[in-house]
């Protein structure tokens, strides 16, 4: 089975280089998301995103693992920022490679529904008009409640 790299990060990160690291590994399919932060118009706008260091890593372990279980990966590579971000900045890449297209898609596809609605991270929207919590919306909770159906 194949070990997730997984990498919760404070500094940006490359995700051009996470993409030409997984296209190295010789699979036949590589796909990869990369979330950035969006920009609001004209207002300032950052994004503040808090963890609990070492239990945030240890449930994005578990759920990566079980997508490497579910699926035939020759590679999984997750990397999340915290802390202070401004538009345009990386949020998120997920990046999955496996012999075929299906599996690559379906398992990049299963983990940022669960980094996107039920990964240990707390985030917060600061702008011109003040600071605000974000919750998973509730698409993003039914995002993720569609793999249970195909367990």
């Amino acid at each position: 089975m194949t070990t997730p790299d997984i990498l919760v990060l404070g500094a940006p990160f490359d995700p051009e280089e996470e993409a030409r690291r997984l296209r190295r590994t010789g699979a036949g399919a590589v796909v990869t998301f990369t979330g950035q932060v969006r920009s609001d118009g004209d207002a300032s706008l950052r994004l503040v995103l808090e963890h609990c260091p070492g239990l945030t890593e240890k449930e994005i372990s578990a759920f990566a693992a079980s997508a490497c279980e579910r699926w035939p990966l020759e590679a999984l590579v997750i990397r999340h920022r915290v802390g202070d971000l401004f538009p345009g900045e990386a949020i998120v890449f997920v990046g999955a490679a496996a012999a075929h297209r299906r599996a690559a898609f379906e398992a990049a596809d299963f983990v940022m529904d669960y980094l996107k609605s039920a990964a240990p991270f707390w985030k917060r929207e600061i702008d011109g008009r003040g600071a605000r919590w974000i919750e998973p919306r509730s698409e993003d909770r039914r995002d993720l409640a569609r793999w249970r159906a195909h367990t």
